[in-house]
């Protein structure tokens, strides 16, 4: 197990391959995610061990509303079947939740239920857990410029790059350090575009359902051989 010889604070996890998952095994689509969400929270106890803080996934972006209405639906419905099957083992962990995305077309009860969990979690100091539900990078930005312009309002402000990222969701939470993308695919696919300027991409062709801390310490491993030159 390697140790962290390079500062490891934020890891961003895109979580791909839950269809093909199921595909390969002969399961139902639906089955793909009930598994990736059993590998999140395996994954985010194993990294919190390890001595990161944060751990941002990828879990319903903009896009996937594009998805069969029957596969949205389940993926509103998994919302509260997650919180009745983890919640309390993730409390118990000391692992605090947070939720960055936007309210709009969800589910006023799924709102609830994460600013809920997000309470009942607030005090937990054993790493955060970030859960990009109904999230876009772009919507993000923009919703942050919003902000920005209607507190503002001041002619020739000049707006400056610290500045700004306090209108991020959450903007107590920072850059990401490491960016992982399972199934094989290479793209960042609209993912906290602001926080992942600087991070070292790692892809694996694993699925996500099949990524175990193995995994994790392989991605480790090749981080630690990397030299963060931040433009320098």
């Amino acid at each position: 197990m390697d140790n962290l010889t390079t500062p490891l604070t934020h890891i961003g996890i895109i979580m791909d391959g839950n269809r093909r998952w199921a595909n390969k095994e002969g399961l139902p689509t639906l089955k793909g995610h009930q598994e990736g969400l059993k590998t999140m929270v395996s994954i985010a106890e194993h990294i919190f061990s390890r001595g990161a803080k944060y751990l941002s996934v990828y879990a319903f972006s903009t896009e996937n509303w594009n998805r069969s209405e029957s596969e949205v639906e389940y993926l509103m419905d998994l919302v509260p079947f997650a919180f009745k099957k983890y919640l309390e083992k993730l409390d118990e962990q000391n692992i605090r939740l947070l939720f960055m995305g936007s309210s709009t077309g969800v589910k006023k009860s799924i709102v609830e239920l994460c600013e809920s969990a997000e309470k009942q979690t607030a005090n937990n100091s054993g790493g955060t857990l970030c859960v990009c539900f109904n999230y876009g990078g772009r919507q993000e930005i923009i919703e942050a410029y919003n902000k920005y312009a209607k507190e503002v309002q001041k002619e020739n402000h000049v707006l400056h790059l610290d500045e700004f990222s306090k209108y991020l969701y959450h903007p107590e939470v920072p850059d990401v350090d490491l960016l992982i993308r399972t199934s094989g695919e290479k793209r960042v696919s609209n993912f906290m575009l602001w926080r992942i300027a600087y991070s070292e991409l790692y892809f694996t062709d694993k699925l996500w359902p099949d990524f175990k801390a193995s995994d994790i310490e392989q991605a480790i491993k090749e981080y630690n051989r990397r030299q963060r030159r931040y433009g320098v």
